[in-house]
This record gives structure tokens, sequence and C-alpha cells, in this order.
């Protein structure tokens, strides 16, 4: 199914069932959010592939996900405070930017894969999730909690650790929870040994 959203480039990842918090300031966004509040749309959200968050336009990763504001304050204004749930990973597939400098993309909405349960060699990787969400004062996770489905476990770890950008985005990429909770692991063992 294609669909036109406007792009926000970003520099993290987010993921289906995941929470984002964003201020918002910049003109171009401050219409995009103003008009997914009017009409209840989702804007795209992809990780910067070159660029920079905030000024030029940054060129976004072909592959993101949308976002669907939840909670939101305005502050003054030009000045929102927004919280945005993911729904769906989508591929772009034309972008253009429009004259303010808002990136408007056609893209397609992948479909979910089907749950795949956690291998057993994973398992600790389910133990660090729940000590994370068990921290005091650690963000809630958006429900229903899914500890038994692998993909689930490893992006939600992939949005709590401090892993590289790349390594977040080819959780993203992936459908095979396997394959995404091993890049989990293996950036979580780069991070253990300090690089």
């Amino acid at each position: 199914m294609a669909l036109r959203i406007p792009i926000f480039p970003l520099g993290t990842v987010l993921y289906p069932g995941g929470r984002l918090r964003l201020h918002i300031f910049e003109p171009r966004y401050v219409v995009m959010t103003q008009r997914c509040l009017g009409e209840d749309s989702v804007f795209g959200v992809s990780l910067i592939l070159d660029g920079r968050e905030v000024g030029q336009p940054a060129v976004p990763h072909a592959l993101g996900c949308t976002a669907r504001i939840v909670d939101w304050a305005q502050i003054e204004p030009g000045l929102y405070a927004l919280t945005a749930v993911g729904e769906s990973a989508f591929r772009i597939l034309r972008r253009e930017v429009m004259a303010d400098g808002l990136t408007v993309a056609d893209v397609e909405i992948l479909p979910p894969p089907a749950p795949q349960p956690v291998p057993e060699v994973h398992a600790p990787l389910v133990r660090l999730l729940q000590q994370l969400i068990e921290q005091p004062g650690a963000e809630p996770l958006v429900p229903p909690l899914r500890l038994d489905e692998g993909g689930w476990v490893a992006q939600r770890l992939a949005e709590r650790l401090p892993l590289p950008a790349a390594a977040r985005q080819r959780v993203l990429e992936s459908t095979d929870a396997e394959e995404q909770l091993a890049v989990v692991a293996a950036a979580l063992a780069g991070l253990r040994r300090g690089g």
C-alpha cells in the first residue's frame, strides 16, 4: 500500500511499537505537527543517511517507521512537545523536498513479520531487557509486552541501549528475529569491549 507522508529525518531509529519524544521548533516541522494533529495522520521517521537534524534538509535512509502522535503540548507559539508511537515500517519509493524544506515521500508500508520466538542462545537478551524495564525511572514500554517474541525484544533493546546507529538501522531493516537479536548481541559485545 502506497502512502504520501512527511518524513522527519532523525539521528535515531524508531520501531513499530516504540515510543519517541520530540521537541518541535523548526517551522517546517511545526506545520507538519499541526497537520498531523488536525488530520490524525502519521509522519515518517527515518535515520539520517547524510546531513543533520537541524538546518538544511537531511537525506533519510530509505527504510523508516511511521509515527503517530499520541500526546502533545504546545509550550509556546512555534514550540511543541510530542510523544509519538511507531506504527509500521515503510520503504521510501520517491521523495521530494518542498519549498519550506520539509521532505515528503511516497512510501510503501511493509507488512509486519510473523512473530518468531527467542532462540535459547539469546535468552540472556530477554533477561537484560527485563532488567532495563524494571529499573527505577525507566521509560515504560508501549503495551502489550511481548518478551517471548524475538523481533520485539531486539527492537526494545536497540532503542534502550546506546548501540551504533548502523546497528539500530539493521535491526529495523531485518525481518528475521534471530538476525535482529544477533545484531543487538554483537553491538552489545562491542560496547562491552569499549569499541
